[in-house]
């Protein structure tokens, strides 16, 4: 085993989650970047409207995107071994006009 999978292993982070906090549901994110950050809104979009509300914006560094990048990919993966591959758009979604994720 690496030492920074020993490392990563050992450490602990007490996350804490204000009672407060409002969970946003967003179906539709457009992503920018600078040299030195990566940039995510988080919009939600509907049926019918021709525009988006941005309700959350997140600003990480380059490096903290991408590890997000790995987990996410990590946590599809578990979550299509036990329910199955989740099909997009261009996989026969059907979807009449483009919605999810810009680039």
């Amino acid at each position: 085993m690496s030492k920074e999978k020993q490392r990563q292993q050992r450490m602990q982070i007490n996350v804490q989650l204000p009672a407060e906090l409002e969970a946003i549901y967003a179906n539709f994110a457009m992503i920018t970047h600078s040299p030195s950050e990566i940039v995510v809104d988080f919009a939600r979009l509907l049926p019918n409207v021709p525009s988006a509300k941005v309700y959350a914006r997140i600003v990480m560094t380059p490096m903290n995107a991408k590890l997000l990048h790995r987990a996410l990919g990590e946590n599809l993966s578990k979550f299509e071994a036990q329910f199955g591959e989740i099909k997009a758009p261009d996989q026969g979604f059907g979807a009449e006009r483009p919605i999810g994720f810009k680039h």
